[in-house]
């Protein structure tokens, strides 16, 4: 059974093994480039194996038959991906932002942990790295949060809309001292509303 896996939010994220999966579906808009770019990745003997006709859009070999330009490419989101790669090679590879992911992610998920006002959403054993999610104890509070959140300048945390809480997309370019203004918020708000 072919390996197939959506990396969207965590591609260049994390160390890998490219070769444990078949098709690697990635879109760039989280941690290679802007909206309007996709990487795929895909091992040679799985295509064409789809058992059924496919869509030309669809069809990953009429891709790279055409040098991965069946469609006219996003050019300008091209471009800027090819600068964060760079970039993202300067600071020394994918090795060196996976130690800085899990500092932040650490740090954020043991403030949620330690106050009482806050609580994660996923199991422990599931949190992503990229994208922490967490809810208030007292849901009543959840407005006035935000609004000490956006006093702080920390905005695009309110959660989605058919989840609520609070969403923090901690991803490769949001520097430490990001989630260190995060924390600094959460520990204004305890010291507000507890006695």
């Amino acid at each position: 059974m072919p390996v197939v896996v959506d990396m969207s939010s965590d591609i260049f994220s994390r160390e890998i093994n490219v070769a444990d999966y078949d098709l690697i579906y990635a879109g760039a808009q989280k941690n290679m480039g802007p909206a309007g770019v996709t990487l795929v990745i895909v091992k040679d003997d799985i295509l064409g194996k789809s058992g059924r006709v496919l869509p030309s859009m669809l069809d990953y070999q009429l891709h790279i038959n055409g040098g991965s330009m069946y469609n006219t490419p996003p050019v300008y989101s091209i471009f800027v991906s090819m600068l964060n790669l760079r970039w993202l090679k300067a600071k020394g590879g994918v090795a060196v932002l996976e130690q800085e992911n899990i500092i932040k992610a650490r740090a954020l998920y043991d403030e949620i942990d330690r106050n009482p006002l806050f609580k994660g959403t996923a199991a422990v054993e599931d949190r992503s790295r990229m994208n922490v999610t967490f809810v208030m104890d007292t849901p009543e509070l959840e407005a006035e949060f935000l609004a000490l959140a956006k006093e702080r300048n920390l905005i695009g945390i309110k959660g989605h809309r058919s989840v609520g809480g609070f969403r923090a997309s901690i991803y490769n370019a949001l520097p430490l001292s990001s989630v260190n203004a995060l924390i600094d918020a959460m520990k204004e708000f305890e010291d507000a509303h507890t006695a």
